[in-house]
């Protein structure tokens, strides 16, 4: 047999030729088979053997649990797998599915569905076999065995983790999906070093052991995981240092009072394109999945004049695995310390209540769940023929408190969007009644910038303003109380973010009368809030990175 191996982009009988001889007496059918996933050999219609990477075709599974009920019927999270796998660059080239009380612990699927899928690929040529759920370790491993060491087997998990890791372009955006990657790959190890075998040690090697086998006895397999846990602690520093990057920035924001909203919402809803229609960004925005993962953060201006930032976040779906929700943690605080949520829909998408559904699941997940969200039903421009859709649509826009229908791409009721986020912003505020001696002139300036002026009267010891003002700016106004209101009554006892404010800005002690943290908001630079986090890099780390990647 031939040792050499080369891979071609098609498999078919014309150019498919093996060098293992099927009908020596000497080899036998396990031997053949071998042969077989190792002497591939393509050849292009010259007859030159083809370097041409092979084409990856797909065989998606998926299994309908009655213990499980999942957010999306079967049919349509299959739908969602493909597209998935579409990013991927990944084409499909057939479907299995299966009903089920309990899954098999062995294969997940029964085993005649096992067969089934046996067959499937071997008729369809593939060579990836992907799950729409997550497999464990041991079934991944059964499901090999059955299907053979040249048919990849992968779950929704690996997939999502493939795109993110395409997608990825930024440090911080890489960082995170090579730890999610090194932490689900950790207890999948196994198949990577069946081909060696175990190094006996001591008197384990026996009399046949040889010279150089008796030892440690110590596997590549255990090398490897010990690299990689080396690996993931020094990913998670790097995280926290990122993770204490952003929240200086966060902290430079409340302190200049300035609202932060978070745009949420199903993977491929339209918020990077909903984010450049409203402040002229030009992030990227495509229509593929996961097309957006690290955040930016742009100005954007209110009916009222108030300025606020709004954040795109990377997209939310069902079945998310935990992997990125604890690897994307520095990322996903953007949402957790926003103020307000637009949480975006496509509201052209058949499942859209499922979508909907899908990030509620994921916002409880990350203890945002109780957060003002204002609904932005995006995408109507392709819908306007269809009256049906549009019912449905404002049916579904009536079960919630601030909702716009609305469509990013043609700028439709973007005006109706701003206004309604302006008078949400505006009922989250507190109350004031304030009297301003004229000599801190600075402070009515402060109220008029950042809060809504509903009376203002000059007497003869100052300026009495009434109407509402950030909770953020309350602690400022200390002293200067006309009618004197605590703020904490007005704040939800859900609503962590704002307890939080009152806290922090009591410790600081920052009352202006005595000018102590004055100097430092005034001070502040506005357009350091523009600042995009795309670019930030580790610079500092760059040789401990360096380092660590010569040992793994």
């Amino acid at each position: 047999m031939k040792n050499s191996t080369s891979f071609g982009s098609s498999f078919s009988d014309d150019n498919f030729e093996s060098d293992f001889d099927d009908n020596d007496p000497n080899n036998n059918s396990s031997q053949a088979n071998e042969g077989r996933s190792r002497a591939h050999i393509v050849r292009d219609d010259s007859g030159l053997v083809s370097t041409a990477p092979i084409a990856e075709k797909a065989i998606l599974v998926g299994v309908d649990l009655a213990i499980a009920p999942q957010l999306m019927p079967l049919e349509d999270s299959l739908t969602e797998l493909a597209l998935l796998a579409k990013t991927a660059g990944v084409s499909v080239a057939g479907e299995v599915t299966q009903r089920l009380e309990t899954p098999n612990p062995a294969t997940l699927i029964g085993s005649g569905k096992l067969e089934e899928l046996e067959m499937m690929v071997q008729d369809r040529q593939a060579n990836v076999v992907i799950f729409d759920d997550e497999l464990s370790p041991r079934q991944q491993r059964e499901i090999e065995k059955v299907l053979g060491q040249e048919v990849k087997v992968l779950d929704r998990t690996a997939l999502i983790l493939d795109i993110f890791a395409r997608h990825a372009r930024t440090r911080e955006g890489s960082v995170q999906v090579e730890l999610a990657q090194y932490e689900y790959r950790l207890p999948r190890l196994t198949r990577a070093w069946t081909h060696l075998a175990r190094q006996a040690g001591g008197r384990a090697g026996g009399a046949g052991g040889g010279v150089g086998v008796r030892g440690p006895g110590e596997t590549q397999l255990e090398v490897d995981r010990r690299e990689i846990s080396r690996r993931i602690a020094f990913l998670k520093r790097q995280l926290e240092e990122i993770r204490k990057h952003r929240d200086q920035y966060r902290r430079n924001r409340r302190k200049n009072a300035m609202p932060v909203v978070a745009l949420v919402g199903y993977t491929n809803a339209g918020k990077s394109t909903l984010l450049n229609a409203l402040t002229n960004a030009q992030v990227r925005a495509e229509d593929q999945l996961f097309a957006t993962l690290d955040p930016t953060t742009r100005r954007a201006t209110l009916p009222s004049g108030h300025e606020v930032l709004l954040t795109d976040t990377v997209g939310f779906i069902q079945k998310l695995p935990t992997q990125l929700i604890a690897a994307f943690r520095a990322t996903l605080e953007e949402v957790t310390e926003a103020d307000v949520l637009i949480h975006v829909v496509d509201a052209s998408h058949a499942n859209a209540e499922d979508h909907i559904a899908a990030v509620d699941e994921v916002l409880e997940e990350l203890g945002a769940g109780s957060k003002p969200q204002l609904m932005a039903f995006n995408k109507i421009d392709r819908m306007l023929k269809d009256a049906e859709a549009i019912a449905d649509v404002r049916e579904l826009m009536a079960e919630y408190p601030y909702a716009v229908a609305l469509s990013a791409a043609t700028g439709q009721n973007l005006d109706e969007l701003l206004a309604t986020l302006d008078k949400l912003l505006r009922e989250r505020m507190v109350p004031m009644d304030l009297l301003i001696p004229y000599a801190h002139g600075e402070l009515v300036n402060l109220a008029h910038t950042h809060g809504f002026i509903e009376d203002v009267e000059h007497l003869e010891t100052g300026t009495h303003l009434r109407g509402r003002i950030p909770l953020e700016l309350a602690a400022r106004y200390a002293g200067y109380w006309f009618n004197p209101l605590d703020p904490a009554q007005y704040v939800d006892r859900d609503d962590r973010g704002l307890t939080e404010a009152i806290e922090e800005y009591q410790e600081a002690d920052l009352e202006i009368d005595s000018g102590e943290g004055r100097e430092e908001y005034l001070q502040y630079e506005d357009d350091e809030l523009d600042d995009d986090l795309d670019g930030y890099d580790l610079d500092e780390d760059q040789n401990d990175i360096e380092g660590d990647n010569a040992k793994v």
